[in-house]
């Protein structure tokens, strides 16, 4: 079995794996439109975490890591992900596309948010966005942290360029600054 991670599964796997590959899934983008009140946030004062928004472009991208778990951890891997994942997301089956193009694609599973789910925030002006991430702070940390690691590792995989998670990174980093000059 194979698993996509395109949040802190890129920099934060908590669980054992056999192989990791670098690599893309293709017609999704990666946003920050699900709320998070049990790791990157608080009730009454969620956090925002990264979901897939399916766009059905071939030519969209979401870069990330995929995972292989054995066949003797898959069960105990798929339960650290079902309570990891908890709040508002589902299981999905997709392509991944190694880096290494030497690599064929694979059938990886990932974890996605639909807009149904009593956690999703939905789009909203990217400046906002940023307010809430630089603020909210839940039981794995402060959202930030989460939005600061990911970026950074991201620019580690690709050199192309992720615009809504970039720009955040950057609206984010001024905003503590302003914040810490008060």
């Amino acid at each position: 079995m194979w698993i996509f991670g395109y949040g802190s599964l890129v920099w934060r796997p908590d669980f054992r794996y056999i192989n990791r590959q670098e690599g893309h899934v293709k017609g999704f983008i990666r946003r920050f439109w699900q709320l998070s009140e049990d790791h990157r946030g608080l009730p009454g004062k969620p956090g925002r975490v990264v979901t897939l928004i399916s766009t059905g472009n071939q030519s969209d991208c979401v870069y990330g890591v995929a995972y292989e778990i054995s066949n003797v951890d898959e069960v105990s891997v798929r339960h650290v992900l079902d309570v990891r994942e908890k709040d508002g997301y589902t299981i999905i089956e997709t392509n991944f596309y190694p880096k290494d193009v030497e690599q064929k694609d694979m059938t990886c599973y990932t974890y996605m948010a639909h807009t149904e789910n009593p956690f999703w925030g939905g789009d909203a002006p990217l400046d906002q966005i940023a307010e809430q991430i630089a603020h909210a702070y839940g039981p794995s940390g402060s959202n930030h942290e989460y939005l600061f690691k990911l970026a950074e590792a991201i620019r580690t995989i690709t050199s192309v360029h992720d615009e809504h998670l970039f720009s955040l990174d950057k609206l984010v980093k001024t905003i503590l600054i302003q914040d810490e000059q008060k």
